[in-house]
């Protein structure tokens, strides 16, 4: 294989790339572009000098990132200012008429997308860096984990300038929220959550797995590109290969009565969409004037959101369950006289807790109004009183399981109700399903559905039996035949060596999310390690309180969830190594820093690893164990503790100093 011919099978990729999520017309299989991805990958092992920056294989970094470093936006991304009634956007409409000075203004309306906005910038047609909104002058570089969105090109096509930067809002798909939430009980509340969440991963390899989608609607400098207004902008993004709005998405209107019929014929067909919208941005269409308008403190005077009311309707509620989840947590769910919302029948709606049925006080028999609007989950808003049967009386928690059967518990300090059995048949499940879903170890053909009947059978009635299965066991279950056990098998199999960080995620160590687990993996270094971090040790990293440092504790303190643990070890499950190159530096070796303020050369995740680099710990808080507080400016609260505990204080520069003398 030559360089020439290397070339030739990335930009076939790239080619079938833009068939799939561009034109929805793929050419190959599924099966033949991975065969093809695979060879690609064989030839860059052996060629690293070839790889390209936008080759298919570098979407996803091989190591989590040490964090997020912050970058300064070369255009301040600006938030928009919002509307909630017709009158406010006519008063919108009549300023721009008054600020311009004329009467004939175009307006470009479009989606008002419900995601996490963002800036992407090409140089030379190659996507460089990726940030968040921020503060809207500063945001988290984010590309790492931007470069997962397949749909998005690491390439433009087409006539671009040398330096393109693009707006755009990254978002979750319904249908991909709902499926990660079935499997991880009820993880994010919305899809906007659910995204936002991804994006701040640590390992980009975990943010894959969440399929998330960007739709590019902007362009921070418009003199970049070769066009003149804003209805332009979303056919100009296209033509690059961009993920950009679909036209029935966008229009162009030249009178107040055309935004509104934009508005109300969006609204009839948002319950349709396969994402979340929560209104309409009208924009005006000239980019000559977006300059001459400008913009207030965190707003452009050029552009609006009108967002829409969130659908409601009316129903009973015929009974009140109760559902077990894998941490134990108890929580009430609204059985309803099933009602058509926001395009779909509803006849189920969580009531989160009890202290929330008691504020709302929601009874058995009463008629609800419920709501969808920007939340998949429905949710109970208020009960019509007026309509409340006589006799009902206010609902309360039971007092045992209504899965096991022992009594449950409500901790101090804690809304949640708890049943505290480790043997609960709930919990049980659910910790199954959890562990083998896309949010742990990623078990494919290992399902909600399989993981119940395989449970059903008491062939898997715990974490570990998972690693016990055979073809034989297999064959025995309603649906298997050989091939579909043999790829269950090969899937358990190549899951023995997952990242530790996934491996932590699916242990569900209480208040433990996927951040934590990053952090704990990048401090342990190897599942033994983890086991033996001590409290000490926990509560020096950055990022970890005395409350997940407690859950940490506790639970490695419990002797099933060693022997669990032990059992997945024996039955060869060994995570990936964190591997940390520490460097000695008698100074920062064993010591604790506590970082505060704002620093020139440094973010304070930067200084921070450093300083682990060199052997040092880091704390979020100031105490008696504290070594020294690094101070940057505008340092608040910490300082001052740390000068009345007597702890010494370094500046920046003294820091600057200590580390160019290492060098």
């Amino acid at each position: 294989m030559n360089k020439e011919n290397y070339l030739k099978l990335v930009e076939e990729l790239l080619h079938h790339d833009q068939l799939y999520y561009e034109k929805s017309a793929p050419e190959i299989s599924d099966f033949e572009y991975d065969q093809k991805l695979k060879f690609v990958e064989e030839i860059e092992k052996d060629h690293p000098e070839w790889v390209l920056p936008f080759s298919p294989t570098q979407r996803v970094a091989e190591q989590p990132s040490q964090g997020f470093a912050q970058v300064q936006h070369e255009v301040p991304m600006l938030s928009l200012s919002n509307t909630y009634s017709r009158e406010e956007v006519e008063d919108f409409v009549k300023r721009m008429h008054k600020l311009l000075e004329r009467e004939n203004i175009e307006f470009s309306c479009e989606l008002k997308m419900d995601g996490i906005a963002c800036s992407l910038r090409y140089e030379n047609g190659v996507l460089t860096r990726a940030l968040t909104r921020g503060n809207g002058k500063v945001g988290d570089d984010i590309t790492a984990n931007i470069k997962t969105i397949k749909s998005l090109p690491l390439k433009l096509k087409g006539a671009f300038p040398d330096v393109l930067e693009v707006r755009g809002e990254v978002y979750m798909p319904i249908h991909v929220f709902e499926a990660y939430n079935r499997e991880n009980d009820h993880t994010f509340v919305n899809p906007r959550n659910a995204a936002a969440g991804s994006l701040k991963l640590l390992d980009a390899r975990i943010t894959a797995k969440r399929k998330l989608e960007i739709v590019c609607y902007g362009i921070a400098n418009p003199s970049e590109a070769s066009i003149s207004t804003q209805y332009e902008v979303h056919s100009y993004l296209k033509d690059l290969g961009l993920p950009a709005c679909r036209e029935e998405h966008f229009a162009k209107c030249t009178s107040i009565d055309e935004v509104f019929t934009f508005i109300d014929s969006i609204e009839k067909k948002r319950a349709t969409l396969p994402f979340e919208i929560d209104g309409v941005v009208i924009k005006v269409n000239a980019l000559k004037d977006h300059p001459r308008l400008g913009s207030t403190g965190k707003s452009p005077r050029w552009a609006v959101a009108y967002k829409y009311a969130a659908e409601q309707a009316v129903t009973v509620i015929k009974e009140i369950t109760v559902q077990v989840g894998r941490t134990g947590v108890l929580t009430p769910v609204a059985e309803l006289e099933p009602v058509f919302v926001s395009g779909s029948t509803i006849s189920r709606a969580t009531l989160h807790n009890q202290d929330e049925i008691t504020r709302k006080d929601i009874r058995v028999g009463d008629t609800v109004v419920i709501e969808k609007g920007g939340d998949v989950i429905p949710k109970v808003v208020s009960v019509v009183t007026e309509k409340r049967p006589a006799g009902t009386t206010p609902w309360t928690m039971p007092d045992y399981c209504p899965a096991c059967g022992e009594e449950i518990e409500q901790r101090e300090g804690e809304v949640a109700y708890r049943c505290v059995n480790p043997s609960c048949t709930s919990q049980s499940l659910r910790r199954i399903i959890f562990f083998a879903s896309r949010s742990a170890l990623d078990i494919e053909h290992l399902g909600e559905k399989v993981v119940k009947k395989l449970y059903d059978l008491e062939l898997v009635t715990k974490i570990s039996d998972i690693y016990r299965l055979t073809r034989e066991d297999l064959l025995l279950v309603e649906g298997f035949k050989e091939k579909s056990a043999s790829n269950l098998i090969e899937s358990i199999e190549s899951s023995k060596e997952v990242s530790l960080t996934q491996l932590i995620i699916g242990l569900q160590i209480p208040f433990v999310g996927a951040g934590t687990a990053e952090l704990l993996a990048e401090e342990a270094g190897d599942l033994d390690g983890l086991k033996a971090l001590s409290e000490e040790q926990l509560i020096c990293i950055d990022g970890i309180g005395e409350k997940v440092s407690d859950s940490v504790i506790q639970f490695f303190s419990n002797p099933a969830h060693l022997q669990e643990i032990e059992e997945l070890q024996e039955l060869g499950v060994h995570p990936i190594h964190v591997v940390k190159e520490k460097k000695r530096h008698p100074f920062f070796e064993g010591k604790t820093f506590v970082l505060t303020g704002t620093m020139a050369e440094f973010t304070r995740t930067e200084a921070a690893d450093i300083i682990k680099g060199y052997g040092g710990k880091v704390s979020s808080s100031v105490s008696k164990k504290t070594d020294y507080l690094l101070a940057g400016e505008e340092a608040g609260s910490k300082l001052e503790k740390a000068e009345k505990l007597g702890i010494t204080i370094l500046s920046e520069e003294d820091f600057l100093n200590l580390i160019k003398e290492e060098q």
